[in-house]
């Protein structure tokens, strides 16, 4: 569905990706791990158009997407729920989704698509006349989430969606997250929180400085030494055992 390659990014003169090649097949969950400035979150930004690759090939279901402008990108199926949500905070949560639907012209498509919406997180559909800045912030991730979702994603894009959150939120938001894989959609996620991470994931990536370091399974990233020790805290000798432990 989704393919990256040899895609460097720039900041100015700052090169912020390095020939970066992955691929997300249809109805997977794929994870790209790394630590802070990693460049995880301007491999979504590229995907979705707010910058630009200086060179390199982005394809979506067969059509070539980089240097396509974002309005565009939405309309092929690509959803994409930004860091620290990025929500419109003095907007209600009904208005907050209204515009994650711009697209949709049909009043009744419109309101349709949003309880559809409501469906994953209850909770906001009796707040839906509440100013999105005065809710919580898990209140805000699951906002943001349903904004994305609005215009019925083919793939959907997460950046750390657990970012800030206390460990009950991240527990629903993550239950949340496996659901819509579940149901169907493809899903290319960026995280810190490697262990919830690679729990629900099909296929994984660790990013260092701009390059893609490792790929695989699951089961071939926790088997990793370099994964287990800079992401999981764990050293040579540790048992296999314990990366299960929390």
């Amino acid at each position: 569905m989704l393919k990256l390659v040899g895609v460097e990014t720039f900041y100015g003169k700052i090169k912020a990706l390095h020939g970066v090649s992955l691929e997300v097949k249809e109805g997977q969950l794929v994870t790209i791990l790394g630590a802070n400035g990693a460049g995880k979150t301007t491999i979504l930004k590229t995907i979705s158009g707010l910058v630009e690759p200086e060179h390199g090939t982005i394809h979506f279901n067969g059509q070539r997407i980089d240097g396509e402008d974002s309005e565009k990108i939405v309309a092929l199926g690509i959803g994409h729920v930004p860091e620290w949500r990025r929500i419109f905070p003095e907007l209600t949560v009904e208005e907050n989704l209204l515009m994650g639907g711009f697209l949709i012209k049909e009043k009744e498509l419109l309101y349709e698509r949003m309880e559809e919406a409501f469906r994953h997180f209850p909770i906001l559909e009796k707040r839906k006349k509440q100013i999105a800045g005065t809710m919580s912030g898990g209140e805000q991730q699951m906002l943001a989430i349903l904004r994305a979702l609005m215009i019925r994603p083919k793939l959907l894009l997460l950046d750390e969606p657990s970012l800030g959150l206390s460990p009950i939120l991240v527990r629903d938001i993550f239950t949340t997250i496996k659901d819509l894989h579940q149901s169907g959609v493809t899903i290319l996620l960026v995280e810190q929180n490697v262990n919830r991470a690679l729990s629900i994931a099909d296929y994984g990536y660790v990013l260092t400085t701009g390059k893609i370091l490792l790929s695989g399974t699951y089961e071939e990233l926790l088997n990793e030494e370099k994964v287990r020790e800079q992401y999981l805290g764990e050293g040579k000798y540790m048992r296999r055992s314990k990366l299960w432990s929390g």
